[in-house]
């Protein structure tokens, strides 16, 4: 049974990672020059990363949020790479199955109301230190003013509401823009969207919702991580958003954070939950999926699109490095010779299905 969306907001195994992922390097007295005027209009986004053995190519675009809120994206290369494809590569994800009738996951509603908050009907200021408190309470009224449900919320939960307003206020979207363009048109042209997903089965899962409900989680640091990084990095955000938006790898590169050690990830994996359903390291799990479903097909298709993010493209240790690593040739967009071949001269694809 496919994953349930409360089932994966539940837990926050997606949702947790997602507004930690993308965020830029720390500021610099550099970076505080950087504009901080967003982009708007019809842009194209950056060029594709090529992976290949021999004449089989999975072309990867790398996909990052937040993103403008103004901007339209569209790129020419992407479409015409997409239909000459036979399958599309979904980005690394976790999917969640519970077993059980759907009458019992029914059941499991009431139980879901308040997940995201405190345990003992506590508020912000009573699992907060004060110093943070108080920092709270000042992003708090600037970017969700007079809020009250928010101050019921785990830390967890509360970072990840100022960080998507925060980001809103600085004229972005906290949204996969890019990915949900190309699942349409993916969807339009019968390409099969393959999963990538983490795959986990809960085998009782109203005890994992009381688990969550009632377990310890040390996400104090996860919400002043959060903090840290919209009191100074809201301008570098907007640069990053802007060198995606023209296509300016070079600035992303500089703006590259490294993700490992990421406090409000690492707060999951010591909760409780992730220590009993056995979900500790989950990016490590995540990542080894995506690799095998890579790997899958580059052996199978001549031609495959597949969605990454973007810091996973600019890292030493991500996962164009492991495939690298794997013996496949890799090339960044201003390293290649040629360019992916329009639709209409690819025959890997019945011509109905690229033109329908």
């Amino acid at each position: 049974m496919r994953s349930s969306a409360w089932l994966i907001v539940t837990f926050g195994l997606a949702a947790m990672p997602a507004f930690a992922q993308t965020l830029p390097a720390p500021a610099t007295s550099a970076a505080k020059e950087l504009p901080a005027v967003v982009v708007s209009g019809e842009l194209p986004g950056p060029g594709l990363w090529k992976v290949s053995r021999g004449d089989h190519v999975l072309w990867i675009l790398g996909t990052l949020t937040p993103l403008p809120k103004q901007m339209q994206w569209q790129s020419q290369q992407v479409e015409a790479t997409e239909l000459a494809a036979q399958a599309l590569l979904l980005p690394p994800a976790i999917e969640v199955n519970a077993k059980g009738s759907f009458f019992s996951k029914l059941m499991l509603l009431p139980r879901l109301i308040g997940i995201r908050n405190n345990p003992d009907g506590k508020k912000l200021a009573d699992v907060l230190p004060p110093p943070v408190y108080a920092r709270w309470q000042s992003l708090k009224a600037r970017y969700l003013g007079h809020d009250s449900g928010v101050e019921k919320y785990r830390p967890i939960f509360a970072a990840g509401e100022l960080y998507k307003a925060a980001v809103k206020g600085a004229g972005l979207v906290d949204g996969d823009v890019a990915g949900k363009r190309v699942r349409q048109l993916a969807k339009q042209h019968d390409i099969p969207q393959v999963s990538t997903s983490f795959k986990f089965t809960i085998d009782d899962p109203k005890q994992a919702v009381a688990e969550f409900r009632h377990g310890s989680i040390d996400d104090t640091a996860c919400l002043v991580q959060t903090m840290d990084r919209i009191e100074r990095d809201l301008p570098n955000m907007q640069a990053a958003a802007n060198a995606w938006a023209t296509g300016d790898i070079d600035t992303l590169a500089a703006l590259r954070r490294d993700r490992h050690g990421d406090a409000c990830t690492a707060a999951f994996d010591g909760s409780d939950l992730a220590r009993q359903q056995g979900l500790q390291d989950v990016r490590a799990k995540v990542a080894q999926s995506w690799l095998k479903a890579a790997d899958d097909a580059l052996a199978k298709n001549r031609r495959t699109l597949a969605l990454l993010p973007m810091g996973e493209l600019l890292s030493p240790q991500g996962y164009l490095a492991k495939l690298k690593a794997q013996g496949y040739t890799v090339e960044a967009p201003n390293e290649q010779n040629d360019e992916p071949a329009p639709a209409s001269s690819v025959a890997d694809r019945p011509v109905d299905a690229a033109v329908r």
